[in-house]
């Protein structure tokens, strides 16, 4: 893994999640910080008009589905929990507990580079709290607030 700079690429990715095609929503990490201030992580999801969703989500005006926004920042806070206490066990998973105060700023559409920011903010009886963004071109699309639990 390329520690040294805090990303992490696509062959990193695949040792941290389960997920695969169709359903890896991250395809590469930036950056990433573990310090005893702040626990966050930056990812890129790059937006294809070849994924299959597009079909039929809308085939007159293609959308990026927002569940799958969600989806991405999901995958993207379980790279941060594994960084945080080390590559998964056989079978071990993160999974939702919820979603909160999740909110859809504008559409995203093939072409589109989603920026996933993902910030730790505690955990409790093995249940982790993250907060996230998603934006293009620096401007927010989606933003909400998740909770994971390892199984």
């Amino acid at each position: 893994m390329n520690n040294e700079l805090n990303q992490l690429d696509i062959q990193d990715i695949l040792q941290l999640l389960p997920h695969r095609y169709p359903f890896l929503m991250v395809d590469r990490v930036v950056h990433y910080e573990m310090s005893e201030e702040r626990k966050v992580l930056r990812a890129i999801k790059n937006v294809s008009f070849n994924e299959p969703f597009f079909q039929g989500h809308f085939p007159e005006k293609p959308v990026f589905p927002g569940v799958l926004i969600l989806e991405a920042m999901a995958q993207a806070t379980g790279i941060l929990a594994f960084r945080m206490v080390g590559k998964p066990n056989p079978g071990e998973l993160y999974y939702f507990a919820s979603i909160d105060n999740a909110r859809f700023k504008r559409p995203v559409v093939p072409g589109d580079q989603l920026v996933l920011d993902v910030e730790y903010l505690k955990e409790r009886r093995g249940i982790a709290k993250f907060t996230g963004v998603a934006t293009v071109d620096g401007e927010v699309v989606c933003s909400a607030e998740l909770m994971c639990a390892k199984r």
